[in-house]
Formats: structure tokens, sequence, C-alpha cells
């Protein structure tokens, strides 16, 4: 298998089909309202919160078997049956269609597979094996659960804040001085709630000569 290559999506209202309506289908729906996509759910039954979200209006089901039109206008599409026919099918329309396609469990049939991710704020960290094994992208991203801390989404926050600030003023800072900038020093500044000082040291940092 090729290596892949890593992005991070904007979907907002971009258009993505699920096939499926099983708590893995459920999943991956929830993924994609959490990144603001148009999503549209195909499956004669789906789970009591996919449900809720259609009856609700944050999500469009429709209540059949897949069929190849439904790929039309799509962007993305996921599918999450657990039936290989549907799976090979989905795949297939996909690729003729160009419409990009994932797979549960199945990378052999995936255009794009998931990274198993860790946030922390605005702080996003993918974790991924190419496919090779979900279960070990899952266990690295567990033992980093436990070194990002909130002080690294703060941390984002600051940075956001100080290059918002170079950027009104008509300014900005290279590379090699952002490097310098967010050192040992200002983490435990931030780690120790110190904001005030924070700021500051990153304001001179990023100014200085």
């Amino acid at each position: 298998m090729s290596d892949h290559y890593p992005v991070f999506l904007d979907l907002t209202d971009r258009p993505c089909l699920v096939v499926g309506g099983g708590p893995v289908a459920e999943g991956k729906v929830a993924g994609l309202l959490a990144a603001s996509a148009r999503v549209t759910v195909v499956s004669p039954i789906v789970t009591e919160r996919l449900a809720a979200w259609a009856a609700g209006g944050r999500i469009t089901h429709v209540a059949r078997p897949y069929r190849a039109d439904d790929l039309a206008g799509r962007q993305l599409a996921f599918t999450a049956t657990g039936d290989l026919e549907v799976t090979a099918a989905v795949s297939a329309d996909g690729r003729a269609r160009g419409v990009w396609v994932n797979a549960a469990d199945d990378p052999a049939h995936c255009d794009f597979i998931l990274p198993a991710v860790v946030r922390r704020g605005r702080l996003a960290v993918a974790v991924s094996t190419g496919g090779a094994s979900p279960a070990a992208a899952r266990a690295i991203r567990e033992e980093l659960e436990g070194y990002l801390t909130a002080a690294h989404a703060m941390l984002v926050e600051l940075a956001a804040e100080a290059r918002a600030n170079l950027r009104q003023s008509g300014t900005s800072a290279p590379a090699a001085r952002w490097r310098g900038a967010l050192d040992a020093r200002l983490r435990r500044l931030v780690a120790q709630r110190r904001y005030r000082e924070a700021r500051v040291r990153l304001r001179r940092s990023l100014e200085s000569a």
C-alpha cells in the first residue's frame, strides 16, 4: 500500500454521504456534523440518535438501500454497513464519479482513511498507521491523551492571538523567531497559568530583531 498524504479538510457546508445506519455509521455522522458538513444518511433503518438528528433537521435520512445515484453531488462518502457487496459498490461507484470513499474497516475499498485524533481546543493531533492497524493508532492516541493538556490548547490560543496582532500591525515574524518564542520558558508560564506574563514574553520575543 502506498503512503497516504496527511491533510485536514474544511467540510463546512459540503455535501457528504454516509451509507449505513448503525453505531459505526453514527460515529461517522457525528464527526461530519462536528466539521459542519451537510450529511445525508442512506439506510433502511438507523439508530435512535441518527433518527433524532434527522427529525431535528441536522441530517437528511433516506430510508432505503443504497443506489449509485446517491453519490450525485457528494464530495465525500462513507460506507459502514458491514455488507461487503454494498461496500464494493459504493467504492466502485465513487471512483467512477470522482467521489472519495471511506469504507469502515476495509482499507482495500478506501480512497482515504480516518486517523485517530486527539483534540485540545483548536489543537488536533492525528495518528495513523496507514490502515495497517487501527488498534495501534488508538493505543498511541490514548498515550498522547495523557500527555496533551489544556496548557497545549492555551499555547495555541496565545500563538494565534500573537499572529493576529502581528498581521493587524502589518508585520510578521520569520519561522526561526517563532521557534525561539515558543520555547520551554513560555510553555512553563502557560502551564502555570501565568497568561499575562506569557503574552508579554511572546510579544517581545516576536518583535525582537
